[in-house]
């Protein structure tokens, strides 16, 4: 039976897709390699917003990680006892939150476009007074377009359900990260060649700890910035008798738009600065304080404590970059820029060092660079 199957195997001949020119087999390897490049580029392109919500959970994971971490300084329990620990500990710290300011919250969010939309009118009226030739009309559309834009782009990303179901996807997701983180990385790795494993886990273990550091650093900004914000707005009123509208709402929003650099303090500052001058000149005067002293706090004190000192990312790099995803990805992606551009830079700087490294020791073994990049 063997020897009968040697036989048909030896009668069938060579196969017509064999390619016997060793330069032509390197060419079609090659032009396979590009055409898997650009169709794996396509497929990122397709599926982009779900892999930003998988990145937005990665993100989550790094915090929840983070106080795992810090809690594993005091006690020494299970990875996944802290975790849980952790996330029990938010839960009850927002369910706090809903249940005791949660009416008082809504209800100033009710009157916030109201008295913002105010505003806006008096400012358009004055600026006519001035000499400056503008439409209500034509002001109204461009914030009518804006705004359905806006909508069009989240509800791409939120999918039927709305952005809910992204933000419930990022939790549960990101939960599984944080428990567990190893496991997925060995699963990456597995897929990598052998001698690329060490650098890749190199990198990861770099990504996490800057992640961490990042995080770290943008929530202690948001609770710093929300309490002083709402101590001293609350300040304003216990001195002059005169209470500031929306004390607790403009702390929140200061807070959750602290995680924004740059832009989420311009309009924070621009909400508080309208609000307070619903009150009167003088209190408008004392909203435009509060801005610069509480940023003054965090960009001199926190940040530079924390974060300056673990991703350095030149500012108009970071604006840049969050106009990009703003515009493709709507608000999440305006949340997600500055983490996904410090993962960037950390994984360009690893490979930049894994490159000198390889130039070094090619050097020294007396070769040259070029002889040992195969590009």
């Amino acid at each position: 039976m063997t020897d009968m199957t040697e036989d048909d195997e030896s009668g069938i001949g060579a196969s017509p897709a064999r390619i016997s020119s060793p330069e032509l087999r390197f060419e079609a390897w090659r032009a396979f390699v590009w055409t898997a490049v650009i169709g794996l580029i396509a497929l990122a392109v397709y599926i982009s917003h779900s892999l930003l919500v998988i990145f937005g959970a990665m993100v989550f994971a790094a915090m929840v990680d983070g106080g795992s971490r810090l809690l594993g300084r005091v006690l020494p329990i299970g990875r996944m006892w802290r975790v849980a620990i952790v996330l029990i500990t938010v839960s009850g710290l927002l369910l706090w939150l809903s249940m005791f300011a949660g009416s008082q919250i809504s209800r100033e969010a009710a009157e916030f476009p109201s008295i913002v939309q105010e505003q806006a009118t008096r400012i358009f009226a004055w600026m006519r007074e001035q000499g400056f030739e503008i439409s209500m009309d034509s002001v109204q559309a461009m914030a009518s377009q804006a705004a359905s834009g806006f909508g069009t782009v989240t509800r791409a990303l939120g999918g039927l359900l709305g952005g809910v179901t992204t933000l419930v996807l990022i939790v549960i997701i990101g939960i599984y990260f944080a428990l567990e983180p190893q496991l997925y990385e060995r699963g990456v790795a597995w897929m990598l060649p052998k001698r690329r494993r060490h650098d890749f886990f190199q990198t990861a273990k770099k990504m996490g700890f800057t992640m961490r550091r990042l995080m770290a650093g943008r929530l202690v900004g948001m609770v710093v910035e929300g309490i002083f914000t709402y101590l001293m707005l609350l300040g304003y009123g216990l001195v002059t008798g005169d209470e500031i509208p929306m004390a607790a709402l403009l702390a929140i929003l200061t807070g959750l738009l602290a995680f924004v650099p740059n832009i989420g303090a311009i309009i924070s500052g621009v909400l508080m600065v309208l609000v307070g001058f619903s009150g009167g000149v003088q209190m408008g005067v004392y909203t435009i304080f509060v801005y610069f002293f509480v940023q003054n706090i965090d960009g001199y004190i926190v940040v530079p404590m924390i974060a300056r000192k673990t991703v350095d990312l030149a500012p108009a790099l970071v604006l840049a970059f969050q106009l990009i995803m703003g515009i493709l990805f709507g608000i999440l992606g305006l949340f997600l820029a500055d983490p996904l551009l410090a993962m960037i830079k950390v994984a360009l700087e690893q490979r930049a060092a894994a490159h000198d490294a390889d130039d070094e020791a090619a050097r020294i073994n007396g070769q040259s660079p070029l002889e040992t990049d195969p590009a």
